[in-house]
């Protein structure tokens, strides 16, 4: 019985143990494979000290050790943060201080990077994939460092007794929220099983699937690929790449099924030219972070008319939540869709009554896969995550998770996307906080005055627009501001364009007036958009 995320990967190892599991590079490794090393990794886990509900962080690209870091955490009782392999140290330091992260699996040239703003947290181990590193001199004290291969050798670790329960932390994924540094958003081994089984059921994937990780494994879209793919037995294949081009060769070479990617990234993927086996052998395509472009929905179905589109609708909090039915496109293509299995979608007023058809309310998400909260965060959690409405005297409360989407329903259930209460920026699928953009500015000390403001593009989504005023008797270049930002921040966090002014406008309590910035620094960006094309 599947009671722990792990079970995915044990099942099918007990199954059909010769199965391809997971592709990285040149290496393929089997389910049985995968599985001894997950035991193996578990032992060692345990051998340095872990115990249940001890934080396990991942900062790897996405490779075999990857999948069997954060699957060993699981079964060695721990909770798994998956890191974005692109964070800076600022950021990486920010999730394993703020996760309490007792154990870091990385390489050793990342490890070199981040000994210092590693410094004030609970780390106590660091696990190299690559073998030693020299010391730096400026490691954390208590930190020891090892070698994954020494952690490998001891013995498999069969299973955590007794079993705890599914309603238990499985993982934290951090997101961006518009209040600055990322949140990490908690997710029970329930939340990640019945999640895993809901998407590869209206996918239709099967152990016959050749499914191709494009995306984070920090990011739950990314996560969701790994999963979905061991739920049926299917052959994930673990993607790097540099250009399109590498994920079009990716997919002639192991004959990819499927592939789910964000709108910036489809963009560019139907640029490439596709070979005919690559084409041939998809069977669907998938959508989510954002709208996919009419045009570009249109040229992925010629590049692959026998493949099914499905655009998806999610959050981190609840995981995923909406999809539209292929064969609802051509009918609904602008809508969102409906909830996915195992979901209940509702919209509602801010008084938490129920919308009529055509009236636009906020998205909310009941039902199991709605995630446990916002780590160590009672304030965020009470005011994203609320009971549901409308229950008897009698009945337990039920908590949803209220997205903060504005959306609309028509007659027919179909749900279209409004727009968002919060300030966030949604660029190449990723949300982004503006305070973070603007306490990196400010870090600098060259600026007085910073505002972050995302601003619509084609291929991007939005592209994120950083305005700022110097400090006194200061003079700010948007070029050398935007190298030292380039320096601390993830290149999707880095503005495209820094607008310098004197004065930034205010609201009469004295804030940044966005709602009065916004529209003059879209028209300014527009109006040079037209001149540079005349």
């Amino acid at each position: 019985m599947r009671t722990r995320i792990h079970h995915l990967l044990e099942e099918r190892a007990g199954t059909h143990p010769d199965s391809p599991a997971l592709t990285s590079g040149a290496d393929t490794v089997s389910y049985a494979e995968a599985w001894d090393a997950v035991g193996r990794l578990a032992s060692g886990f345990e051998g340095l000290g872990l115990v249940r509900d001890d934080r396990v962080a991942v900062f790897l690209d996405k490779k075999i050790e990857t999948v069997t870091s954060l699957l060993a955490s699981s079964l060695a009782g721990g909770v798994f943060v998956p890191v974005n392999p692109v964070f800076k140290p600022r950021q990486v330091g920010h999730v394993v201080r703020d996760s309490g992260s007792r154990i870091l699996v990385t390489t050793a040239r990342r490890w070199a990077t981040l000994a210092t703003a590693l410094a004030d947290t609970d780390l106590r181990d660091v696990v190299l994939v690559d073998g030693p590193v020299a010391g730096t001199g400026s490691e954390p004290p208590d930190v020891s460092v090892h070698e994954l291969g020494r952690l490998l050798a001891a013995p498999s670790r069969e299973a955590v007794s007794p079993r705890p329960p599914d309603s238990d932390m499985a993982a934290i994924l951090y997101t961006s929220g518009s209040t600055g540094s990322p949140k990490g958003v908690v997710l029970s081994h329930r939340n990640m099983l019945i999640g895993a089984e809901s998407v590869s059921s209206y996918l239709g994937n099967d152990a016959d699937d050749v499914i191709l990780a494009a995306l984070p494994l920090s990011f739950d879209a990314g996560l969701s690929q790994v999963t979905t793919g061991l739920a049926v037995g299917a052959h994930v294949v673990l993607a790097n790449y540099l250009v399109a081009r590498d994920l079009v060769e990716l997919c002639a070479r192991h004959g990819v099924t499927g592939l789910t990617c964000v709108p910036p990234l489809w963009v560019q993927l139907v640029e490439q030219q596709w070979p005919a086996e690559a084409r041939s052998s998809m069977r669907y395509f998938a959508n989510t972070g954002g709208r996919m472009p009419a045009a570009t929905l249109k040229r992925l179905r010629d590049l692959f008319p026998s493949a099914r589109p499905y655009l998806m609708y999610g959050l981190t909090e609840a995981f995923r939540s909406t999809y539209l039915d292929p064969d609802e496109v051509d009918r609904h293509g602008d809508s969102i869709g409906k909830a996915i299995p195992d979901a209940e979608i509702l919209v509602l007023r801010p008084d938490g009554s129920a919308c009529e058809p055509g009236e636009e309310g906020e998205l909310v998400h009941r039902g199991p896969l709605v995630a446990l909260g916002y780590w160590n965060d009672p304030e965020r959690t009470a005011q994203r995550f609320r009971p549901l409405p409308g229950r008897a005297a009698w009945q337990a409360e039920e908590r949803a998770v209220w997205s903060g989407d504005t959306v609309v329903a028509d007659e027919l259930g179909f749900l279209s996307f409004v727009g968002r209460a919060d300030e966030m920026i949604k660029t190449s699928g990723y949300r982004v906080s503006p305070t973070e953009v603007e306490e990196a500015a400010y870090e600098t000390g060259l600026v007085r005055d910073a505002v972050a403001l995302g601003v619509p593009d084609e291929k991007l989504g939005q592209r994120i627009v950083l305005v700022v005023a110097s400090t006194p008797g200061g003079t700010v270049d948007g070029t050398g501001l935007s190298r030292l930002l380039r320096r601390e921040l993830p290149l999707y966090m880095v503005p495209s364009e820094v607008l310098v002014r004197e004065e930034l406008p205010r609201s009469p309590n004295g804030k940044f007036d966005r709602v009065a910035l916004a529209p003059e620094v879209a028209r300014e960006i527009a109006a040079r958009t037209r001149g540079a094309g005349s």
